[in-house]
């Protein structure tokens, strides 16, 4: 090729050029003529070699552009999620803590085991954020999908406000959406343990000491510091 380079520099060494369509016009017409030039040690030109030998085996370009794919070993959590750009996908919850392929791309980020691929996800650029498939979930987390933040406000705020606000606290909290729902659905069934009344006395008692969750407002009651109703 920089034989051919040469050659053609060589050809307009003394010509001038004003606009880059006239230099273009006149190296293809070098081409063309050195195209058709009878080849020395083999037969006819150049175009008829590459008639013969290349063009039939020629293929379409690609219908989509290159994309460049980072491949990385991950190993699944336990909320059957892989991590990605801090960012995690799902995959089938049977592969929770086995180790996966990640072939992620600018659009997408697949996920292959033992060479199958078992998880397709579009790529998604927010930071602990979660991208799940309802068929990956096993069946007691999928029964959590008709599930909302609303819905479970409304009833804590129906037991009281001070329950009401521990479950806001733990909605949110930065983990999967389920493991959230879990921790909800756990406190509010401790009403059906404890009447209503000393639930939400429990709460309140929770949020003093600055530790609202599920297992202080157990323990509160363990402890006896609600009294009964």
């Amino acid at each position: 090729m920089q034989i051919v380079e040469r050659w053609i520099m060589a050809r307009l060494r003394h010509q001038s050029f004003f606009t880059l369509a006239s230099l273009n016009q006149a190296i293809a017409a070098l081409l063309e003529d050195l195209n058709q030039r009878p080849l020395k040690q083999l037969p006819g030109c150049r175009r008829s070699q590459f008639e013969q030998l290349d063009q039939p085996v020629l293929r379409s370009l690609p219908s989509q552009p290159y994309q460049y794919t980072e491949i990385k070993q991950a190993k699944v959590h336990i909320d059957y999620h892989v991590e990605y750009g801090k960012h995690y996908y799902s995959v089938p919850h049977h592969l929770v803590k086995q180790t996966v392929e990640v072939q992620a791309s600018d659009t997408t980020v697949a996920i292959y085991h033992q060479g199958q691929r078992i998880a397709s996800h579009a790529r998604s650029y927010r930071k602990g954020g979660h991208t799940t498939c309802a068929e990956h979930m096993p069946r007691s987390h999928r029964a959590m999908q008709d599930w909302s933040p609303e819905r479970f406000l409304r009833w804590a705020g129906d037991i009281g406000s001070e329950t009401a606000a521990v479950v806001n606290t733990l909605l949110q909290q930065k983990r999967h959406r389920e493991q959230n729902y879990r921790s909800v659905l756990g406190l509010l069934n401790l009403a059906k343990k404890y009447d209503r009344e000393r639930l939400n006395n429990a709460c309140g008692r929770a949020l003093l000491i600055g530790s609202p969750n599920r297992r202080s407002v157990e323990l509160t009651w363990s402890n006896r510091l609600i009294p009964p109703s």
